[in-house]
């Protein structure tokens, strides 16, 4: 090599190394910018709760440090059924006696016109707070692992279905946000796709059982056969009522050779 491309071939590795140099200084403050804005974001976020802190949905006082949509005093106050202990265990049984086996059926809150429940419900399935669902499938999971450990007893979750135009109209499936509650905390798999509903139904609201029974008959199908086959389901719905649309998923299920049911739902009436 002579000596003028000795010369050049440093000048080239001197030319590389700075490129190299101020690629990296590049990289390294955009890292340190993305940092800062997320500390000036956090920050801000936690200066405007300080003067501006949530409301209850509930009650509507202001959320102190570490509530989460419903303050400590509301949550003492709802009225939690305590089925999966054994209190009252048979009064959701008894709904599917004689039509379809069930192994259990536990509610988290009874449901009352016009009482804390109803307005969590309402709050999930028509003011747009799906993440009301999340939360409540989060409390009664906690209780579920502690109590009756029934998470060693469970394959899948499964969430009652709403028809394709019905989850287009609100946005989301209020089941299917406690069914992912329930599935964080429980630590057991959930899917969305197991069963379908193909008829489009109006509301249940105001009908009594046999009429429930032909609104919802024959519109569930089992989504993915293999997914549900010889496994242990837990249902989830919102609320149960008469029972008919979970005795309906129930059957469609079993017919698709699933080893059990359970059902969970977030609320019943009494």
């Amino acid at each position: 090599m002579t000596f003028c491309n000795l010369i050049r071939h440093k000048k080239r590795k001197k030319d590389v190394s700075a490129s190299g140099i101020v690629a990296l200084k590049h990289f390294l403050l955009t890292k340190f910018l993305k940092m800062i804005g997320k500390l000036i974001a956090s920050g801000f976020g936690d200066f405007l709760n300080l003067f501006y802190p949530d409301p209850c949905l509930l009650c509507q006082n202001s959320l102190q440090n570490g509530e989460e949509l419903i303050c400590t005093a509301c949550r003492l106050q709802l009225p939690e059924t305590g089925q999966h202990r054994g209190d009252a265990l048979m009064a959701g049984l008894t709904k599917f006696a004689g039509k379809v086996p069930v192994e259990f059926v536990y509610a988290y809150l009874y449901f009352t016109k016009r009482g804390k429940t109803q307005r969590l419900i309402h709050a999930l399935k028509y003011r747009g707070h799906k993440e009301v669902g999340h939360l409540l499938g989060r409390w009664y999971g906690y209780q579920l692992k502690t109590d009756n450990q029934l998470n060693e007893h469970i394959d899948l979750i499964v969430s009652v279905p709403l028809h394709p135009a019905k989850l287009r109209q609100r946005g989301y499936n209020q089941s299917d946000w406690i069914a992912r509650g329930l599935s964080e905390v429980l630590e057991i798999p959930w899917s969305d796709r197991a069963l379908t509903r193909s008829q489009y139904t109006i509301s249940q609201t105001g009908k009594d059982r046999m009429e429930r029974w032909e609104n919802v008959s024959n519109v569930f199908q089992v989504g993915e056969p293999d997914l549900v086959a010889n496994k242990r389901i837990l249902l989830v719905d919102d609320v149960l009522t008469t029972g008919a649309t979970l005795e309906a998923c129930t059957a469609t299920l079993l017919a698709a050779n699933s080893r059990s049911v359970g059902i969970i739902t977030a609320a019943a009436t009494r």
